[in-house]
């Protein structure tokens, strides 16, 4: 019974993620013949290469800050032990 029951319980969970998956892919990536989609995609197409050929030289300055973010870091001088407390001395 029990291996029934495992069966069952594999074959609905298949099922459910195969649904899922279906319905997951209907929001991905959708081909168009739409002549002004394809054109909006051209335009944000060449709009992202110009600004991609504009910022080389902005891209330095974070790449050497990246750098010194992650440089070795100077490292405190560590604490010297606590000098033992002063033995009282005898008394006379």
């Amino acid at each position: 019974m029990k291996k029934v029951s495992l069966a069952v319980l594999v074959s609905l969970s298949t099922l459910a993620g195969v649904a899922y998956a279906q319905q997951v892919d209907s929001t991905g990536v959708v081909s168009s013949t739409d002549p002004q989609r394809i054109a909006e995609a051209e335009q944000r197409a060449q709009q992202v290469q110009a600004l991609q050929q504009q910022q080389p030289m902005d891209e330095a300055q974070p790449a050497a800050h990246h750098a010194k973010h992650h440089a070795a870091k100077h490292h405190h001088a560590k604490k010297k032990a606590a000098e033992p407390a002063a033995q009282p001395q005898p008394q006379q």
